[in-house]
């Protein structure tokens, strides 16, 4: 079972499991960088919980994820339709003002990730915002019938770095709502502007 087939067998359970977790603080930081009446992606958006509380917000959002079932949970939360696809099939070319991936690439394989990345990168306008958070650890393997491949603060930030467009802004360490002894890693960063691409 690969993690796609997970969230088509476990939909409902895991939309019940996730869609009322309070992403308030994190969103409000991702958000307070953004222009107004943003475009925004929410990549792997899950129960749709995310996406609907940034459009209430004010921004165009686009929601995407690689379970049709989970995309017709979500459609049910935002009222709006979502894009059933998988992150590498994803073609979009500097749409976007914000990509909020939040608990949705930690399924990339580490072979995978930076092909990923370069799609994530390339959807983003120059100046856009990439939210991203992974669970905290050192290990790639399989849990609850879905490959996870965890990241500490250092080995985000060179995954991050390994994509020449992207400047670190922030990456920080919080607590899982749901269970208090594990520990998610995030970070925000933003795309270079076109003229400081090369500086470094």
């Amino acid at each position: 079972m690969d993690s796609i087939d997970y969230y088509e067998q476990y939909a409902n359970v895991y939309y019940e499991d996730t869609v009322n977790i309070d992403m308030s603080k994190i969103r409000d930081k991702f958000l307070e960088l953004l222009p107004e009446n943003a475009d925004v992606l929410d990549l792997g958006c899950g129960s749709g919980r995310d996406g609907k509380a940034l459009e209430e917000a004010g921004c165009y959002v686009t929601l995407l994820d690689g379970s049709a079932q989970m995309c017709k949970l979500a459609e049910i939360t935002t009222g709006k339709e979502v894009l059933n696809l998988r992150f590498e099939e994803m073609e979009f070319e500097e749409v976007f003002d914000g990509i909020w991936a939040c608990a949705s690439l930690l399924h990339v394989p580490e072979r995978e990730i930076d092909q990923i990345m370069e799609k994530v990168c390339f959807a983003l306008k120059p100046g856009g915002i990439l939210y991203v958070s992974f669970q905290y650890g050192e290990k790639e393997q399989i849990r609850d019938q879905r490959l996870f491949h965890d990241y500490t603060p250092d080995s985000l930030e060179k995954m991050l770095k390994r994509q020449k467009e992207l400047e670190i802004l922030e990456i920080w360490i919080d607590k899982d709502a749901r269970r208090k002894d594990k520990n998610w890693v995030n970070a925000l960063a933003k795309k270079k502007e076109k003229r400081d691409r090369h500086e470094r």
